[in-house]
């Protein structure tokens, strides 16, 4: 029970839930960034939502299957066919033996998951498989490299279950704007800067990875100019001194002493994870009540349609 890698650039890994528990070594989350995604690809094949996928960025990946299965796609269209017929993402689908599965290039988003039965196998590094390549840890030979040409995937179960993406799993585009949580130094920016963060149009810059997500826009100004080294959670929002935030995400380092105006709540960092460089978006205030309400409405929501 196998695939065969055919085509893979730098930017294709194997994700699953993360590592929890140990960024007091300085160790990162890494994980599955648009962690919906990766659960609904999941969620269409019966497995665990914390099983491993494949986190497709980009596209420029193929793969010839070594035998009959059945895999699920979900997150980003990346222009995916199999044997040159489209293969759109939200679905399980069958694979026969011989047959090539095409991501060419992306249509809308940035990142596709690729769940088989039962997740995908690789040994466990401090708990997780999730690939980090600036540590070295997990992957499929848990040595955080990403997946290359001639590697092989395999599974760790039987497919039992074959499921289409509800309409209401679709992860909506940040049209309202990214939410964001306030943070501890949000009194050290000036009021010019507060009502430009989030009243401006941002646009996602080039430099963007699995470690952060750099915006341009308004130069934002803090009077603090130095400060402590602290713990940095995910979609943390830095401001360095040039005034152009940083969004960090599952590869980030584990401190950081640039200030912060806050951080994205989880459902605006799966959004910005599936937005391309160029995309103009918002940043949007939110209450920490109102942003633990939603998150619990979210999963209350996700519960009920993946247990019926």
């Amino acid at each position: 029970m196998s695939l065969l890698i055919e085509q893979a650039g730098a930017l294709a890994t194997l994700q699953d839930a993360g590592r929890s528990g140990v960024r007091h070594l300085g160790v990162t989350q890494g994980g599955a960034v648009d962690w919906l995604s990766h659960g609904w690809a999941n969620w269409l094949l019966g497995n665990p939502l914390q099983a491993s996928t494949v986190e497709i960025t980009l596209g420029n990946f193929s793969l010839r299957a070594q035998t009959d299965t059945c895999l699920a796609l979900c997150g980003a269209d990346l222009g995916a066919t199999l044997d040159g017929e489209p293969l759109m993402p939200g679905r399980a689908f069958r694979i026969r033996e011989g047959q090539t599965l095409i991501f060419s290039q992306p249509r809308q988003g940035v990142r596709a998951y690729l769940a088989a039965p039962g997740g995908f196998s690789a040994p466990a590094v401090l708990g997780s498989c999730a690939t980090v390549r600036r540590e070295q840890l997990g992957g499929l030979n848990g040595d955080g490299q990403p997946l290359a040409k001639g590697d092989l995937l395999h599974w760790r179960g039987h497919a039992t279950t074959m499921r289409n993406l509800p309409e209401q799993a679709l992860v909506p585009l940040p049209g309202a704007g990214l939410s964001v949580v306030l943070g501890a130094q949000i009194g050290d920016f000036t009021g010019q800067s507060l009502f430009d963060a989030f009243n401006s149009d941002w646009t996602v810059d080039q430099r963007a990875d699995r470690m952060g997500v750099r915006l341009q826009g308004p130069t934002l100004r803090c009077a603090r100019s130095a400060m402590i080294s602290e713990g940095v959670p995910l979609g943390a929002i830095q401001v360095p001194a040039d005034g152009q935030p940083i969004i960090l995400l599952n590869d980030r380092q584990t401190i950081g002493g640039y200030p912060r105006l806050g951080a994205l709540t989880p459902l605006a960092v799966a959004q910005l994870a599936q937005c391309m460089p160029g995309t103009v978006l918002r940043l949007k205030p939110v209450a920490l009540e109102r942003a633990q309400r939603e998150q619990r409405r979210l999963l209350a929501s996700w519960q009920r349609t993946t247990t019926e």
